[in-house]
């Protein structure tokens, strides 16, 4: 239980990052708004891609695992794109609201794009996610694995603790910053 646990948050902090870096991308090349960190906490993660990763992980491997046919046709794969546009829009409009709540305000907008609800999200952010969710849990995340499997127990201890100690001073130095 205990390797599991620290399996998934290697997991979280992983994706998290690699959602720091997709919105810094986004931000700094196509958008060319300049560069922000596009995190809650001061590292370079985003945990709602942290969270939002484990969600699909969690809700829709018993999916990925099926093999469902209409006719001839493997239709899993559109049934687990569509899963991940549903989990991943839940997941970024609880998101903004958490925010908001938090912090009187969440870190986009999407009032530019057709089919927005409230700013919060919008189908073109949406489908972006579902392509980004197949290659997540279709090509990442089986490589995660792989990796972890050859990895020694000893040194994924060492990431564990490092990425442990990294996110507790990074809460630690925001909750001392608001009481500023």
């Amino acid at each position: 239980m205990k390797q599991k646990v620290q399996e998934y948050f290697v997991c979280f902090m992983l994706y998290s990052i690699i959602g720091w870096i997709y919105e810094v991308f986004l931000e700094v090349v196509v958008y060319r708004w300049g560069f922000s960190n596009r995190g809650v906490l001061f590292g370079p993660y985003c945990v709602i891609y942290g969270t939002g990763a484990l969600v699909l992980i969690f809700s829709l491997g018993w999916l990925m695992e099926k093999r469902i046919y209409m006719g001839k046709v493997l239709i899993t794969p559109f049934l687990v794109f569509l899963g991940i546009i549903l989990v991943t829009t839940l997941v970024e409009l609880l998101g903004s609201y958490i925010m908001e709540f938090t912090a009187g305000g969440w870190a986009w907008d999407y009032r530019r794009f057709a089919f927005n609800f409230q700013g919060r999200v919008a189908l073109n952010p949406s489908v972006r996610f579902g392509i980004g969710g197949m290659f997540f849990l279709y090509v990442l995340q089986p490589l995660f694995i792989k990796m972890k499997e050859k990895m020694p127990p000893k040194a994924f201890q060492t990431v564990f603790w490092i990425l442990s100690a990294a996110v507790a001073a990074d809460v630690l130095w925001l909750i001392l910053k608001s009481f500023r």
